[in-house]
């Protein structure tokens, strides 16, 4: 079944999408809120921070994103990095569906368990799962997934957007455009892709 698009534009491939339960916010622990304590980037802080501003650097073309400061565990700067870390964004989890008025939390394009992160070697993997094996919106929705922690992330990150294996027809297409860094940069001087990608990373009101 196919439905009008947003706006009476294009009908959606996906007019009735499966809305899964948005979990709770992440509680706060003891070790975060010490400031004397290092703490490591892990899985659920890719997939779910608090909420908040995107940081006052920005985006990393101008700086570090609200996780830019932080430094490893032991090293001067760990401590003041925490408390702007715990009034950063949610990362990937309230990133906009581009066709609906959902977030890929809701419509379980992300999941935590399907996040991984090794911080003691810059390393992050999120595989998403798209609504439909033939959604034409794959590349839009990684290439979001991807500019959220390009934004969020220290440089020494190496990231990792791909699609869940089995879950649709062009997956390796997809994920070899993702994996190439030349083209999600070309993506992203175009200026009305650039405009759509802000739009699935911008705050619902």
């Amino acid at each position: 079944m196919v439905g009008p698009g947003p706006g009476g534009g294009a009908p959606l491939e996906n007019a009735n999408p499966l809305i899964y339960r948005r979990s709770g916010e992440r509680p706060v622990t003891a070790r975060e809120e010490d400031d004397e304590l290092p703490d490591s980037i892990d899985d659920r802080e890719i997939f779910d921070i608090l909420p908040g501003g995107e940081g006052r650097a920005g985006p990393r073309a101008g700086g570090p994103g609200p996780l830019g400061r932080r430094c490893r565990a032991g090293q001067v700067g760990a401590a003041p990095f925490r408390s702007a870390f715990l009034n950063a964004a949610h990362l990937i989890r309230s990133i906009n569906d581009p066709e609906h008025p959902l977030t890929l939390e809701e419509l379980n394009v992300v999941e935590q368990v399907r996040v991984k992160v090794n911080d003691a070697e810059s390393t992050v993997a999120v595989e998403f799962t798209p609504t439909i094996p033939h959604c034409s919106m794959a590349t839009l929705i990684g290439l979001s997934i991807k500019v959220k922690l390009i934004r969020s992330l220290p440089e020494r990150f190496k990231l990792d957007v791909h699609i869940t294996p089995g879950t649709h027809a062009s997956e390796h297409a997809v994920n070899k455009q993702l994996a190439d860094k030349e083209r999600v940069a070309a993506a992203l001087e175009n200026s009305h892709l650039l405009e759509v990608v802000n739009q699935c990373l911008s705050a619902r009101s």
